[in-house]
């Protein structure tokens, strides 16, 4: 059934509208003869213009006329001769032989004037007697109306953009228009229902029934129309891809209100659907594409934006260079490898109008930071070769059409080498996108930034999906370059992060002593890498007396900063720590020199001035981290032979110790100092005497303080960890601290020393009271000498009694009170001599001529280390001798 066919019925009901004003059954008529004079006169004629048929028959038509006599009521045009559209249909055509319009101005009979619209048709011969034209007169501006309204139908009909659609009460099809007819091409309409037009409809828009019919029967039930529903289809005239519709919908009624059906009105906006699409697929890209400084997650989200909506499949490969953190050079793509970090698993077509679909809700990944991709991907990190043999061109414009692709190994297989001629070796050859044609279309971008390339995206199509073309290239070209810069700014974040973790990592303790006083292990975990390297670190230093010293600490704050700052506190405290300063007066020094050094960054020009605020204060103040200058710090010195561990700490949290008597951990009740770097608050030192076997746990804030923990539930966690495998080997209680405590990535640095303390045997230590007598110094080297041979040393007899005698000797000379000497058997040979005094000697080297002098230089060239410490009660003067090999 055609639009012709049903035409008139789309016309309003009655007959003045289906006639018009010129017909004979409506119009005013009247006869005249080959003269002009009026023969015949209607009652329509009489009503309109007033005069009575006395009144006007028997005289010229003419006399009529306000404007006067007009030859045109007398001649009558050529039979057959075209005319203007009139009465009679929509169709327009020749009018019949002789009809000829006019619009005249008539004198009414009570003087006025009426704008009339005539119509002549010759009725007989042209001769001078009888009947020989009908006149058929009505008003004009009546007949425009008329006119109008029937051109409009006829423009609905046959000419409209707007697909029309008359559906009874039934919801079947009862009329069409022209343009309906030629979008869905086939004129097998009477009888079919709205869903049955298409194939595979469905409706877009939110907030409707899923089908037409369902919309339609709504909206013939309540007579609320509706506007703007987007319906998608596929219709007979292109079976093989999606179109847009939008459908306007209203109730149709008869004069009486009774209900007639429902009409459809319907635009084809695939091509806006699409260019809305593509915009919205840009948009989306600005808000999901790089929100990480991570290559592969940002790789992954571009898939998340492409995938089903731009294509079926994306892949993303990357210059290996380029994941190391390496600029990209123009010779990267002749001579680098290509690494997938990204690619998703071949699927079926997705749906979607040509070549888009609307777009879902994007995913969220772990912990909401990015969007998970629409489909399951595979991150793949094995490298791929180019073969291109080519450097890379300037950026083109261009496209490269090639046929399809050459096939290659899929994801997760063995590393194929791309051939020159593969569309991703061209694609980074020429610096252009290359698109292929074929059932399958593949369109290859390269991610390129400052004109060196960084990679390649490849966009799949496949199956019944429509394919690239050139109007897809400036999508893909800006998803791709937002893409570039993007991962751009994360290869510059991991030479950074890669530069800020080797400085770290070579300012950490490399190869810490073995020694014998303590069984030790450690573990360091630097924060996740959107968090930057932090400040932590850990030391074990050996001291005299086989004492050690352990330190843990960590700096405010991330970056190069820290880690530099790390570097400075670690080399100062082991300075500090060979002066044998006790734990309070180490870190009051510690304290000086961080506060001197922020004192003369202050005084610089440029920099700011005032104090510097530590700790949650900082981000306040709009201090970046990387400039912190604020730390933590514990350093606690054990002493093997008495058991004794002193320890003091400024703002750092306290050690968990296991005491190995009663299996017990507890958290030992040290002083906490302030922070260092805020100068003028003192610190104190704590005693702790530890059985041998005891088990001290020493870490920084991150092992124990999470995003879902507080500090205390972690050390809580630790505490019970440690008492529940204190058997177990140190490395391996590390490792099940590390993974109970820190499960996954982290925001801060954390570090872990755990150290098992030992007892140095009785029989490898000697101690004599000594006299204040010159005698007592020949005692004192002949219990030394008697000591080493007891201990099988004797290849060290001699140097021992020279260095006894004359560290005795000095103490005699320039101490009061008891000396007392030591000797301590551990991997060195100790000899210490202490006394009450508290003047410490002085290296000086003797003339030729002096006296005396010498005693101390002869120490210092015949020992292995020398020096003093300072106790409570006066001093000690040590000297090591290293072991004879075995």
């Amino acid at each position: 059934m055609t639009d012709t066919d049903r035409a008139p019925a789309a016309a309003p009901a009655g007959d003045a509208d289906r006639c018009g004003p010129l017909d004979a059954t409506r119009a005013a008529t009247a006869v005249l003869d080959g003269d002009g004079t009026v023969i015949g006169w209607g009652p329509a004629a009489q009503r309109l213009l007033g005069h009575t048929p006395d009144e006007v028959l028997g005289r010229p038509v003419a006399a009529l006329l306000a404007d006067g006599p007009d030859a045109g009521l007398r001649d009558a045009s050529p039979p057959g001769a075209p005319q203007p559209p009139g009465p009679g249909g929509p169709a327009a055509g020749p009018r019949p032989a002789g009809a000829r319009r006019q619009v005249l101005h008539l004198r009414h009979r009570d003087g006025r004037t009426v704008r009339v619209l005539t119509a002549t048709l010759p009725l007989a011969s042209r001769a001078h007697t009888g009947p020989a034209r009908l006149l058929a007169i009505a008003d004009a501006d009546e007949t425009e109306r008329w006119e109008a309204l029937q051109s409009m139908l006829r423009g609905l009909a046959t000419q409209s953009p707007v697909g029309l659609a008359i559906y009874d009460t039934d919801l079947r099809v009862v009329w069409t228009n022209s343009a309906l007819y030629r979008e869905m091409g086939t004129s097998q309409y009477a009888g079919l229902g709205p869903d049955d037009m298409v194939a595979a409809g469905e409706v877009l828009s939110a907030g409707y029934p899923p089908t037409l019919e369902e919309t339609m029967r709504r909206v013939l039930a309540t007579g609320e129309p509706v506007t703007e529903l987007h319906y998608r289809g596929r219709p007979p005239v292109d079976p093989d891809h999606d179109h847009v519709w939008s459908c306007s919908y209203y109730r149709l009624a008869d004069a009486d209100g009774t209900h007639l059906g429902v009409c459809e009105e319907t635009v084809d906006i695939t091509d806006r659907y699409l260019a809305q699409q593509r915009l919205d697929l840009l948009v989306r890209a600005g808000g999901v594409v790089g929100t990480t400084l991570d290559m592969s997650r940002t790789a992954r989200e571009l898939s998340s934006v492409a995938v089903p909506q731009f294509a079926d499949r994306v892949t993303v490969d990357l210059v290996d260079a380029v994941l190391r953190g390496e600029p990209p050079t123009a010779g990267t793509a002749r001579d680098g490898r290509l690494v997938r970090v990204w690619s998703t698993p071949a699927a079926g077509p997705a749906d979607g109008p040509g070549n888009d679909a609307p777009p879902g809700p994007a995913g969220r990944g772990r912990d909401g930071e990015s969007p998970a991709p629409d489909r399951t991907g595979t991150g793949i990190g094995t490298a791929t070769g180019i073969g291109t043999g080519s450097g890379i061109a300037g950026t083109g414009s261009g496209i490269d059409r090639t046929g399809p692709e050459p096939g290659r190994a899929g994801p997760g297989t063995v590393p194929v080498r791309y051939p020159p001629d593969a569309p991703q070796s061209r694609c980074l050859a020429t610096g252009r996108p290359v698109l292929t044609e074929g059932p399958a279309t593949t369109l290859v971008v390269p991610l390129r930034t400052d004109g060196a390339p960084l990679g390649v995206v490849t966009f799949h199509r496949e199956g019944r999906r429509a394919p690239f073309d050139t109007g897809d290239l400036p999508v893909a070209d800006e998803l791709v370059a937002r893409t570039a810069v993007c991962i751009d700014n994360a290869r510059r974040f991991t030479r950074e992060h890669t530069a800020a973790l080797s400085l770290q990592h070579s300012l950490l303790p490399r190869n810490l002593p073995r020694l014998t006083a303590v069984d030790f292990a450690h573990r360091y975990l630097p924060a996740d890498s959107k968090s930057g390297v932090g400040g932590d670190w850990f030391d074990v230093i050996t001291l005299s007396g086989a004492r050690v010293g352990l330190v843990v600490g960590d700096v405010v704050g991330h970056g190069l900063g820290a880690a530099a700052t790390m570097g400075r506190l670690r080399t100062s405290v082991r300075v500090l720590a060979r002066q044998d300063l006790a734990p309070d007066e180490l870190l009051t020094r510690l304290d000086d020199l961080i506060t001197q050094a922020a004192d003369e960054e202050a005084d610089t020009p440029g920099s700011v001035t005032g104090t510097v605020p530590q700790g949650p204060a900082r981000g306040a103040a709009g201090i970046p981290d990387d400039q912190a200058v604020g730390a933590t710090c514990l350093y606690a010195v054990y002493d093997p032979v008495t058991g004794v561990c002193r320890m003091a700490r400024a703002g750092h949290p306290a050690p968990a110790v296991l005491d190995a008597s009663r299996g017990a951990v507890t958290v030992p009740d040290v002083p906490a100092g302030p922070p260092l770097g805020l100068g003028g608050l003192p610190f104190e030192t704590a005693e702790l005497r530890l059985p041998e076997g005891s088990l001290v746990a020493l870490f920084t804030d991150g092992l124990v303080h999470g995003r879902a923990r507080d500090s205390a539930t972690g050390l809580d966690e630790l505490s019970v960890l440690l008492a529940d495998h204190r058997d177990r080997p140190l490395a391996e209680l590390c490792d099940r601290a590390v993974t109970a405590l820190i499960p996954g990535p982290v925001d801060d640095d954390a570090a872990l020393l755990l150290v098992r303390t030992r007892l140095l045997d009785a029989g490898r230590i000697a101690t004599w009271d000594l006299g204040p007598g010159p005698e007592e110094v020949g005692r004192a080297r002949a219990l030394a000498a008697r000591q080493t041979a007891d201990w099988g040393l004797d290849d060290l007899a001699f140097t021992t009694e020279i260095v006894v005698s004359e560290l005795v000797t000095n103490a005699q000379r320039y101490a009061t009170g008891p000396v007392q000497l030591r000797l301590i058997h551990d991997r060195t040979l100790i000899c210490e001599v202490s006394d009450t005094g508290h003047t410490a000697p002085h290296l000086r080297r003797a003339a030729m001529d002096d006296e005396g002098g010498r005693g101390l230089f002869l120490v210092a060239q015949m020992t292995q280390h020398w020096g003093t410490r300072y106790t409570e009660t006066g001093k000690t003067i040590w000297a090591e001798q290293a072991l004879p090999p075995p």
